[in-house]
């Protein structure tokens, strides 16, 4: 993505003018002349005499006047306030353009921003929402397996339609985020060699326990940066001995995860 931007001088209101303009005012007076300078800066006379009117009636002074003839035949110039006028555009855009260039620089840190802020705008039950990018996408006669990878380098596997996939224009590379409700994950803190037929499974520390009467809401801070809360019974959380520090994992299927991408 890159940033572009123009300057325009307005009064009360109204616009003055912008490059355009400026430029032709430039060519008067380089050139000495409405004619030669209307062709200089590609635009019409009656064009170029509309454009120089407009900008004398705004200006509430002139910013071009005609020479008396002479041994030339005459001819047209800037006045002084036309000259400065265009002395201080010019100053005023290589500062805006510096300007433009900069936050240009930063266009992809500004995009993941203003992504990021939609996402945060998204109201939705699911407790666990991330976001990342499709690494991987396999295709089904009805169903279609994605793999989204998350922050940390995490990886979420989801089960949607084909249907889905397609109207979310899933394909490798594309921003996508996975919702996955806190409910329909199991917590496990040693699972050695035990093998499963859930596909996810996210490793880390836990970092908050908060017990209620029936259930306890757990949450696991993941390599990375990122996190996933559970919700357990309050007697398999005792039984897990489920505390803040200790290593336990997030189990889930893959057709417990939603899919979406951002608009």
């Amino acid at each position: 993505m890159e940033l572009q931007g123009n300057v325009w001088l307005t009064i009360d209101g109204q616009k003055l003018g912008g490059q355009d303009r400026v430029a032709l005012l430039a060519a008067v007076a380089s050139e000495g002349s409405i004619t030669a300078a209307a062709k200089a800066v590609g635009m019409s006379y009656k064009g170029a005499w509309d454009a120089i009117e407009a900008m004398n009636n705004l200006a509430g002074e002139p910013l071009v006047e005609r020479l008396a003839g002479g041994k030339g035949g005459g001819g047209t110039r800037l006045t002084r306030r036309g000259a400065q006028l265009v002395d201080n555009f010019r100053k005023v855009d290589a500062a805006h353009r510096e300007f433009v260039a900069h936050l240009s620089a930063q266009s992809h840190a500004l995009a993941d921003d203003f992504l990021l802020l939609q996402r945060m705008k998204m109201n939705t039950s699911a407790r666990n929402q991330f976001s990342g990018k499709v690494v991987a996408l396999k295709q089904g006669a009805v169903n279609d397996e994605v793999v989204l990878e998350i922050v940390g380098g995490q990886r979420i596997v989801a089960t949607i339609t084909r249907d889905s996939s397609h109207s979310l224009g899933l394909q490798v590379g594309v921003e996508a985020f996975a919702l996955i409700k806190a409910s329909s994950i199991i917590v496990a803190t040693e699972l050695g060699d035990v093998r499963l037929s859930a596909r996810n499974q996210l490793t880390g520390k836990v970092s908050r326990v908060l017990p209620g009467a029936v259930n306890t809401e757990v949450s696991i801070a993941l390599p990375g940066g990122g996190a996933i809360a559970a919700i357990v019974t309050r007697d398999s959380g005792e039984a897990l001995g489920l505390e803040v520090g200790a290593e336990a994992s997030a189990i889930f299927k893959a057709s417990s995860v939603i899919i979406g991408t951002p608009v």
